[in-house]
């Protein structure tokens, strides 16, 4: 039951596609019966695929009546939009209307509820990320609490027997990660990407992965190791501070495990942010620019052009940044002779935007059915240039939320600096400054779990505006290194508060 919902909350992505897909071939004299059946044959819509198959096999197999089956599968989905379309397609039908007016009406129509749609996804993200925000806020305000009951001086002055350090723990280790994870699997079921057929980006990051868990490893098992570490720090902070008189980031000694644990992170996030930039950034071209060639060959067609010289010729303006690259190849394969369908599969080995797939696909079917009519490209053009609004504007307004984290990075880093300072550092004063070293055990793995967290927080903010999480790989480098930058420069504050009084 769950696999049957979450395949048909899909086929709400596909229906937009699917029904351009049938009003195009309606336009060119093809029966939606007749755009079933060639439906049957594209699996970039597996929801719509499955219910091509079902319908033709009942016409074919069972021998029913077309509309009859169609008025059958209207009643047994869940798609309110499609059993509407299919209910609207047989009363049309049967009351003599016009098909392809009726179609062309449905097709608007699931538009604007799309993007009415998309607005309110966007809401609901805005507002999942407040959430996000205050989840970890609250957090963070239980551990000052805790740690503040479980102090050693305020329970000596109060009478109380509370261990709170467990809690503490918990807090850090457990809660705030779980939280994150939480806070990403409802992202991923909000938020759906455009990108398809893109895990080699997560497979990047295993051998990464390893190598990193090596050199963590090798820093507690390898004396030698360590204090390799520890010299190339301190070298790196007498340089930086000679440099840069004006910066003084206090002695980095207690931060070595925390600095080394965000090299880690660091070398595993590394090489799938550079394979995901380099596929977003041809792919997000390909969407932006893919409109505008559409565009280009419905024009060229009116003016008499082959549907292929159209292609060819559309194919020649600029303005395409990366997708320029692509296009020109398809230019290639077509002076060869190359068939549509083949180039079509060759695409789909170099371009991951499903959008911009299903563009293509729609562009060769339409050329194959009826020839490619100037009016059903028009048709096509104006509607591809309807997602790419629709998906452009879902992005623009998502940006702003990306500068949350950070700030959250940098207070988190803060408030927790300040209160184990005040709670550890002020008592130990009272003994002769004396500060043990269970206690610098302490802060060291509490840095390490915020600075864990700052970097698990890339992946969500990643998947909320981009859609997908591989994005998060370069927030979730630079969340790292905002969250050491901020414990780092938080002590030296404290330390110079501390010095002061």
């Amino acid at each position: 039951m769950k696999l049957k919902l979450k395949h048909e909350e899909a086929g709400e992505e596909e229906l937009p596609f699917a029904f351009m897909l049938i009003t195009l071939m309606a336009s060119c004299g093809i029966s939606p019966y007749e755009s079933f059946k060639r439906l049957k044959s594209i699996d970039l819509l597996p929801f719509i695929q499955k219910e091509s198959n079902e319908i033709v096999r009942k016409v074919e197999v069972l021998n029913e009546d077309p509309l009859s089956v169609m008025q059958k599968r209207a009643g047994e989905t869940r798609l309110e939009a499609y059993g509407d379309f299919l209910r609207g397609y047989v009363s049309t039908v049967k009351s003599g209307g016009s098909i392809t007016n009726y179609l062309k009406s449905k097709l608007r129509s699931i538009f604007e509820v799309r993007a009415a749609a998309a607005a309110r996804s966007i809401e609901r993200l805005e507002t999942l990320v407040d959430a996000y925000m205050a989840m970890l806020l609250v957090l963070m305000s239980v551990y000052i609490l805790v740690a503040v009951v479980s102090s050693s001086a305020l329970s000596g002055t109060i009478g109380l027997r509370f261990n709170g350090e467990i809690f503490i723990h918990l807090i850090l280790f457990l809660f705030m990660p779980l939280t994150s994870i939480i806070f990403m699997i409802s992202a991923h079921l909000m938020r759906k990407g455009t990108l398809m057929n893109v895990k080699r980006i997560y497979f990047k990051a295993i051998p990464a992965a390893i190598l990193s868990l090596a050199i963590l490893a090798g820093t507690f098992i390898m004396p030698e190791m360590r204090n390799s570490f520890i010299s190339m720090i301190l070298s790196a902070q007498r340089t930086l501070e000679s440099s840069l008189p004006f910066i003084h980031i206090g002695s980095l000694l207690n931060y070595v495990v925390p600095i080394i644990v965000t090299l880690c992170l660091i070398i595993t996030s590394t090489l799938p942010m550079i394979e995901y930039s380099r596929i977003a950034r041809v792919n997000v071209e390909a969407e932006e620019s893919m409109p505008s060639f559409l565009r280009d060959v419905s024009e060229n067609r009116k003016t008499g052009m082959s549907p292929e010289k159209s292609i060819s010729q559309a194919a020649t303006r600029r303005g395409y940044g990366s997708f320029s690259g692509i296009l020109k190849r398809i230019v290639n394969q077509i002076e060869w002779g190359v068939p549509l369908r083949k180039i079509f599969s060759d695409l789909r080995g170099k371009l991951h935007s499903w959008p911009v797939l299903m563009d293509f696909l729609i562009l060769i079917e339409t050329i194959e059915v009826g020839g490619g009519p100037p009016e059903a490209l028009d048709i096509l053009a104006s509607y591809s240039e309807k997602i790419r609004d629709i998906e452009k504007n879902k992005r623009e307004m998502l940006k702003p939320y990306i500068i949350l984290p950070f700030i959250w990075t940098v207070l988190m880093a803060l408030t927790f600096t300040f209160t184990f300072y005040v709670i550890t550092h002020l008592p130990a004063m009272n003994l002769g400054g004396f500060i043990p070293s269970a206690i610098e055990s302490q802060l060291t793995a509490f840095s390490c779990a915020i600075i864990f967290q700052s970097w698990l927080s890339g992946f969500f903010i990643g998947k909320v505006t981009e859609g997908i999480f591989a994005a998060g790989f370069k927030y979730s480098i630079l969340l790292a290194i905002t969250a050491l930058i901020s414990l780092l420069f938080s002590q030296s504050f404290i330390d110079l508060i501390m010095g002061l009084l």
